[in-house]
């Protein structure tokens, strides 16, 4: 039997009959579709979704990278088991999911990407916005997703819309090879007529394995771990997308092992779990990063490591430290000349567990009380970065996030990407529920926070999600405020005021860079920002948009201001000016060196300065082999 239909009206109905399955939990794979509309894909996709709206929901988005960082914060509030598609039309709309694509591949999360694509059978050439490419027939603007997809394919007939899709459904459901998935629609295709097998849309369930350790690389872990006398376990995301929280902390209390997480990872044990020690590399907590520069032996668990989040090539300083790592990638197994253990994280915490308590194996108690120590009095220095004198003054950022600290309970998301936040968030913030700690710190991307957690508030309805944006990340992409007043998505706001890139400002000024081009203020004679501030209102902005403003002047306003927003039942934001964080409540500087090469040859002081500095520090760089 077969059915009549276009192939986007097929590709529809396809996708509305996937489903996902893991511990006996089922939902759909695609739980709607983004879309924004233009003569390559209006009539083929947008009329397949009208067409086809009881099966597939539809959102109405207004930047197409947005579109995906949405889908994104949705694939990740859900665990990876569901996530959205996003349709463009041809040439702007498909370039600009680049981004966006980048991001998700960076970080696997699964993202499915419905760009329209020039015509397959070229009746007219060039058509608008068609990249001509003068060595190449088959090159369009869509290549551009290759690199940054986990699959690409081009339709041009039909019928080669069966094995793409249920190949794109592959990757898309895959923990190893997930990330952005792209399926470019030449626009004739898309509204060409096919008669299908009725097969095709038959409900479809795809199973998310978790594969168990291998038994010999399983026996040699516990061989490692126990000839280690100061091991130190590193969480990165891969344990929440495994839902591995409930697993770590067994295996961290029955071992004594102290776990320190990733910006992807914060929030894998609470911030009161004993074993938690925060965050680790350079914006990482002074408790974590002192744990790993005499750590013996490093357990990194569901993370990828990097040069920033983990100071992977200059933190662990003890001479004979050795990596043991849990993956389920074995590319990711295998890195920092490590000893993989190629696993799911659950699977893989759980049969590591279980065998060291066969050994009776646990740290020795000194190396217990020496981290605790440490930790409570890192807690100290929280305290006193959220602490406030004077409340009728304006906040620095730190005290931001205590007023916010204060306020929140285990059902409060909050999400970032990108500028000076993460690193006050990493060292500071008192993670109380498994995914409350959103931060994109894969691709850091400016922009995402307001469109991911419109994303996060579709997959979690029924609990508070904010946004905290610095005035930079706002400028970037403040335009899905609209979408949120349009659909009634109650997302939370907070602007943060500080008139430039404050963090990038932080580290020109580390490197001999003096700030410059850093800072949101008008030219001064000798052609630096140092001018005074623009008068740019990001509040009226915001107004503008749709969304409800709470202006915040003092700390006394932004508590109040805070509370009404997290009480509200309609998108609102809250506007803060900071002031300059002080030597009491500033966060903690960098707990660990990150290696960001300054110029060799300089006439200005401050240069020379930094590049004196910068080779000290070259000499700690270590390669792991």
């Amino acid at each position: 039997m077969t059915v009549r239909l276009t192939v986007a009206q097929a590709l529809v109905r396809f996708l509305a009959a996937q489903h996902t399955e893991r511990d006996g939990a089922r939902q759909r794979l695609i739980g709607a579709t983004w879309g924004i509309f233009g003569h390559g894909n209006v009539a083929g996709l947008g009329q397949a979704l009208l067409e086809h709206a009881e099966r597939m929901p539809f959102h109405q988005g207004r930047n197409e990278q947005a579109m995906v960082h949405a889908a994104v914060g949705y694939a990740r509030q859900s665990n990876r088991l569901s996530t959205h598609a996003v349709t463009t039309s041809i040439g702007p709309g498909a370039t600009n999911l680049v981004t966006g694509a980048a991001l998700a591949t960076i970080n696997h999360l699964p993202v499915l990407l419905l760009p329209g694509d020039v015509f397959a059978t070229r009746p007219a050439d060039p058509v608008l916005q068609q990249l001509e490419v003068p060595y190449a027939g088959d090159v369009s603007v869509n290549d551009c997703l290759r690199p940054v997809s986990r699959y690409f394919d081009r339709i041009t007939r039909p019928e080669a819309l069966i094995p793409s899709a249920l190949h794109a459904m592959r990757v898309l459901t895959d923990p190893v090879e997930t990330g952005a998935v792209t399926l470019a629609l030449p626009q004739d295709v898309q509204a060409e007529a096919y008669d299908w097998p009725e097969e095709f849309f038959a409900e479809r369930v795809w199973t998310v394995r978790r594969p168990g350790p291998d038994p010999t690389e399983l026996m040699d872990a516990v061989h490692t771990i126990r000839a280690a006398r100061r091991p130190l376990v590193v969480a990165g995301g891969g344990v929440h997308h495994s839902r591995a929280e409930d697993a770590l902390a067994e295996f961290a209390e029955a071992t004594g092992i102290p776990v320190a997480s990733t910006q992807a990872g914060k929030g894998a044990l609470r911030h009161d779990h004993p074993q938690d020690v925060g965050g680790i590399g350079h914006t990482g907590t002074a408790t974590a990063d002192e744990l790993a520069r005499t750590a013996d032996l490093v357990i990194g668990v569901g993370t990828r490591y990097t040069d920033f989040t983990t100071a992977s090539g200059t933190l662990f300083a003890h001479p004979d430290v050795r990596f043991l790592n849990v993956n389920i990638a074995s590319f990711d197994g295998h890195k920092l000349a490590g000893q993989p253990l190629v696993a799911d994280a659950r699977s893989g915490l759980q049969e590591l567990t279980e065998a060291l308590r066969l050994h009776a194996y646990r740290v020795p108690g000194g190396y217990v009380t020496e981290y605790t120590e440490d930790k409570e009095r890192w807690e100290q220095r929280v305290d006193a970065c959220y602490e406030v004198d004077e409340p009728d003054t304006r906040p620095t950022q730190p005290q931001v996030l205590g007023a916010l600290d204060a306020l929140v309970d285990a059902s409060d998301i909050l999400i970032n990407a990108a500028g000076s936040l993460p690193g006050d968030l990493h060292k500071l913030w008192r993670t109380r529920s498994r995914d409350q700690y959103h931060l994109e710190y894969g691709y850091s991307c400016m922009g995402y926070e307001i469109p991911a957690a419109i994303g996060v508030k579709l997959a979690a309805p029924d609990r508070p999600v904010w946004a905290l944006v610095g005035d930079g990340t706002y400028l970037m992409m403040p335009t899905e405020i609209v979408t949120a007043v349009q659909e009634g998505v109650a997302i939370k706001v907070l602007i943060i005021q500080n008139h430039g890139y404050a963090s990038i400002g932080g580290l020109s000024e580390s490197v001999g860079g003096e700030r410059f081009g850093t800072a949101y203020r008008y030219p001064a004679e000798d052609g630096s920002y140092t001018g005074r501030p623009l008068p740019v209102d990001l509040a009226a902005n915001a107004a503008s948009l749709g969304m409800r403003v709470l202006r915040a002047k003092t700390v006394r306003d932004l508590r109040e201001a805070l509370a009404e927003a997290r009480a509200a039942d309609t998108p609102t934001c809250v506007y803060v000016e900071t002031q300059t964080a002080d030597t009491v409540s500033g966060a903690p500087p960098a707990q660990a060196w990150w290696d960001v090469p300054v110029a060799e040859t300089a006439t200005r002081p401050s240069a020379v300065k930094a590049r004196e500095l910068y080779e000290r520090h070259v000499s700690t760089r270590r390669r792991h082999l």
